[in-house]
């Protein structure tokens, strides 16, 4: 099966900026999308921001469109997350996702078809 594992979540001032990063290994189903999904206690998940590996396409919630930027990496199998201009309200704990399908947005969000693979998260905590 496929693993996914997050890593660079912290705390930072507003404005600040941070890089995740999600290391995918093993194997599985196929990976056609990866991407960032984030939640905060109490609401509901929120796509973030997804790329499409066959193509390089990506897809943004309207929220951090402008600001947070998806990459990949497919010799080390790493996909990065690049947060810029962070506010108070991206506090969250991030989660590294895998799917077999398409990314796509569902309404003003970043959706990924056919998930089957969730990282542990790692959590960002941005300070006013």
């Amino acid at each position: 099966q496929v693993e996914l594992a997050e890593s660079g979540g912290g705390s930072v001032q507003a404005g600040g900026s941070l890089r995740l990063s999600c290391s995918a290994s093993g194997r599985g189903y196929e990976i056609n999308c990866m991407g960032w999904f984030r939640q905060v206690p109490g609401r509901e998940l929120e796509g973030v921001a997804a790329l499409y590996i066959p193509d390089g396409s990506t897809v943004y919630a309207d929220s951090v469109k402008g600001r947070f930027s998806v990459s990949q990496d497919n010799a080390k199998k790493t996909l990065y997350l690049q947060l810029d201009r962070l506010k108070p309200e991206d506090s969250a704990m991030y989660y590294c996702v895998a799917g077999s399908g398409r990314c796509t947005m569902v309404g003003a969000t970043a959706w990924i078809n056919s998930a089957h693979a969730w990282g542990q998260g790692t959590r960002v905590t941005v300070s006013a």
